[in-house]
């Protein structure tokens, strides 16, 4: 068998087992549930968040869920890392089934915006991944899947994926970890609240922001 082939096939077998376990696993996505399966993982247990939260995704969960999970369980420094990690690894598997296996199906779904993604990368490779990234023109977890349409780097697709996720999952992870120091009574809550709300505010507005500069760069951008 072909390197070729024997990655398509590889990749077939992850699809596969992913759906099963997204099927089994659908009613499950809980802080209540998640923690029961981190602490059970004992020294494991981040690992195991990790690899549920890239599962997750390959499988177009919702993610919210799973970062603010994230900040429950693991507090707003450890669980960025966590969440931003696992993120970007089911978005780097979601990228790799739609390159070598669903190009056909993911082109279905998208129609027009296609060819609107693929001349964004030729023009600004990596920079207009994490443009996507930062201002949503299409979901997360379809546009996982629509990057893999595009020849851009996996290595620079992951970079850039990373990076630009970090503010929105800075501002989701903290929001968790908020929602659940108020659950347990602890002090300090309207502190927690209000950088919160600051973070959630600045992910609001950076999209905003970032469309201004291109739009101001653009009469000065070389043809």
């Amino acid at each position: 068998m072909s390197r070729a082939g024997a990655l398509r096939l590889a990749l077939i077998v992850l699809l596969g087992a992913v759906g099963l376990w997204a099927f089994l696993h659908r009613s499950a996505l809980d802080v209540q549930s998640l923690g029961a399966a981190v602490h059970g993982a004992g020294p494991w247990g981040p690992l195991a968040f990790m690899a549920i939260y890239a599962v997750a995704t390959v499988a177009a969960l919702p993610g919210t869920v799973m970062t603010l999970a994230g900040g429950a369980l693991f507090g707003p420094a450890a669980g960025t890392f966590y969440n931003i990690t696992g993120a970007t690894l089911g978005a780097t598997g979601a990228f790799l089934v739609s390159r070598y296996l669903a190009a056909d199906w993911v082109r279905a779904r998208l129609g027009g915006r296609v060819e609107q993604l693929i001349a964004g990368v030729e023009r600004e490779d990596w920079r207009f991944v994490a443009f996507v990234r930062l201002v949503p023109l299409i979901p997360f977890n379809l546009l996982n899947y629509a990057l893999g349409l595009t020849r851009v780097r996996v290595s620079r697709y992951m970079l850039a994926s990373y990076l630009a996720m970090l503010p929105g999952t800075l501002a989701y992870t903290y929001l968790g970890y908020a929602g659940r120091a108020a659950l347990a009574g602890k002090s300090g809550l309207i502190s927690k609240g209000l950088v919160a709300l600051a973070l959630l505010a600045c992910t609001a507005l950076l999209p905003r922001i970032i469309r201004r500069v291109r739009a101001a760069r653009a009469p000065h951008a070389s043809p």
